[in-house]
Order: structure tokens, then sequence, then C-alpha cells
């Protein structure tokens, strides 16, 4: 699968979550797919300071993300991303 599929295809897991954590006052950014195969997300609102978020983000998008890209190592949450 090329970077790009596997891009394409983080988004779309990211845009299948996405009403779940809107839901509670939440979203998630793709912000990039490292060389080593680490997706990097960014939270925003309610999610940056729920206690829940790094469940979530294990739980729920990381799970949804390796299984629609299977190379992917873990995701992690980034802050403070200069133009996003």
């Amino acid at each position: 699968m090329k970077r790009s599929e596997k891009i394409t295809r983080i988004e779309e897991a990211l845009t299948s979550l996405r009403p779940f954590l809107e839901r509670d006052n939440g979203d998630i950014t793709f912000v990039e797919l490292t060389d080593d195969m680490v997706v990097r997300v960014e939270l925003h609102g309610a999610c940056v300071d729920c206690n829940m978020s790094m469940m979530t983000l294990k739980a729920g998008v990381e799970e949804r993300i390796k299984s629609t890209v299977p190379d992917v190592l873990r995701v992690e949450a980034v802050r403070g991303i200069p133009g996003h």
C-alpha cells in the first residue's frame, strides 16, 4: 500500500470516529504519519483536557487506525503544532 493510500485510510478512520468525539464537544485532526509508522494526531475541544482522552486514543482511535492500516505501530497525541 502506498503512503498516500495509508494517509487516506487514516483520515477516513478519523472521519468515522469524529461524530463520537463531537458528541462530547471534542474533535481530532490528523497531523502526520512518520517514517517509522507512527500516526500523530491533535485533539481539540473537550478532548484536550478530558481524563478519558488517553483511553479514547488507545482503545478507540488507535485500534480503528490499526485495523485499516496494519503497518501503523501506534498513535500519539501532540499539542501545539504550529499552523494547526
